[in-house]
């Protein structure tokens, strides 16, 4: 069994995963930038070591002072959370290789679904439709224009190496594609340290829905439903939910096996996410698989009732998991908002500052995940997400209602957030009645209201 664990990120999920620890009887150790030594996460571990200055290459991805803390506190794992070392294999292995258990898949299988262009083959492999494109990267001009001229325009240009939403830019006819495809090319060895990139047909008016899954170390493998992610800014998720007001019991369990015969085909051990674009003819078309806990994750957990960090933990201590598929039910209906620093009024520029006043919202069937407190420095070196405002309710229609009243209260004063925008989503008709899709953002909401 696990008793000591070192968490290797910050934020809103450290604070989560130190909080499944501590139900679990199991130790924490915090890790944190010099700019982060008053952050919530830090506080609440039961130690803590300072890894290096703010820029997150001299920190949170610092591979060899991470592993050096978890070593010389004694620490049996290593949980990543999500972003910065979560999906890098090399990361997995070198904790494999000092005798600390890295939570989450093996490295191959983080490599195989890391590189977007692989998982798509194996995918294909296995008889699982996926959007039509190039068959690997493209690196050159004139095979990118025969590509795209054989699948026809809309195209997609996306780093293998990607994740996020960064490498992506859609392409609407050949002087576009001439123009962008070295753009995308340099955004993704800067962002990835990957230049490959493919190309994917446009699916128009998609809705993005994910499946979670979970499977153990005994070939145990099962899925949780779904989660639809189609609110999206820049190909950046803001608004998630589940189930998903489009996904009927049919089209559920027929991505669920799907989902599944991917995460077999890779040997998956601990939680993981398949994601798709479904069309409106409920057509479905793989695109990828997050190796990792989903920022979404949450809007699972409380329609299933299962804790998807603790089942981590488990899977990783060696248990096997106790749920069958057949008992896996989903009940009511779950929202989550991104609550950002950004100034969606300012075309969503990050917003940086001290919280002068912070009263999160609560009530019945309101979940708060965030690391923010009264005084703190909201930093101007990571990730914008000052946590997620998560309701459960009966049906669609009272979740909505939730949502809507808990956002009213959640105060956060001294910096700008995205708060005005989710409310701008929920009170918009094409929403309340479930039409959404990947592009509803731009065509729904007007971003430039004051």
């Amino acid at each position: 069994m696990i008793s000591k664990i070192l968490v290797a990120n910050r934020g809103e999920i450290a604070v989560r995963i130190i909080r499944a620890c501590k139900e679990l009887g199991i130790t924490t150790v915090a890790v944190y930038s010099k700019a982060d030594a008053s952050s919530l996460h830090v506080r609440m571990a039961d130690q803590a070591v300072c890894i290096g200055e703010a820029p997150a290459g001299q920190s949170y991805l610092n591979i060899s002072n991470i592993i050096s803390a978890a070593i010389n506190t004694g620490c049996q794992a290593i949980h990543p959370g999500y972003g910065f070392l979560a999906e890098n294999a090399y990361f997995a292995e070198m904790c494999s290789t000092h005798g600390v258990k890295f939570i989450g898949p093996s490295p191959h299988t983080i490599k195989t679904m890391g590189d977007k262009i692989a998982a798509r083959e194996l995918a294909g492999r296995t008889g699982i439709p996926v959007v039509p494109g190039s068959q690997g990267g493209v690196s050159d001009v004139k095979t990118a224009l025969r590509v795209a001229d054989e699948i026809e325009y809309p195209v997609l240009l996306k780093a293998a190496a990607g994740g996020g939403g960064k490498g992506m830019r859609l392409v609407h006819n050949r002087k576009e594609l001439e123009r962008t495809l070295e753009v995308v090319q340099y955004e993704a060895q800067a962002a990835f340290g990957d230049g490959k990139v493919y190309i994917e047909k446009y699916i128009e008016e998609p809705r993005h829905i994910e499946i979670q899954v979970l499977g153990d170390e005994h070939g145990n493998l099962i899925h949780l439903g779904e989660r639809d992610c189609s609110i999206q800014r820049r190909n950046q998720k803001l608004l998630e939910e589940s189930p998903s007001p489009f996904v009927d019991e049919e089209l559920r369990a027929r991505m669920g096996q799907m989902a599944l015969k991917v995460a077999e085909a890779t040997e998956y051990c601990s939680a993981g996410t398949v994601e798709f674009l479904v069309d409106r003819h409920k057509n479905c078309y793989f695109i990828e698989v997050n190796t990792r806990i989903q920022v979404e994750h949450p809007v699972t957990e409380m329609v299933t009732g299962v804790d998807l960090i603790k089942e981590q933990i488990k899977i990783a201590g060696g248990s096997e998991l106790k749920i069958p598929q057949d008992e896996v039910k989903l009940s009511g209906w779950a929202i989550e908002c991104r609550i950002n620093a950004e100034d969606p009024n300012q075309d969503f520029i990050p917003s940086a500052g001290t919280v002068v006043n912070y009263l999160p919202a609560g009530g019945p069937g309101v979940r708060v995940d965030s690391y923010l407190y009264t005084g703190y420095t909201v930093l101007p070196y990571y990730d914008s997400l000052l946590g997620k405002l998560i309701v459960w309710a009966p049906d669609r229609s009272q979740a909505i209602e939730r949502m809507d009243r808990a956002l009213g209260e959640h105060l956060i004063e001294g910096v700008k957030t995205t708060i005005p925008f989710h409310q701008q989503v929920l009170g918009n008709s094409f929403f309340r009645r479930g039409e959404v899709y990947t592009n509803f953002i731009a065509r729904r909401i007007d971003t430039n209201r004051k």
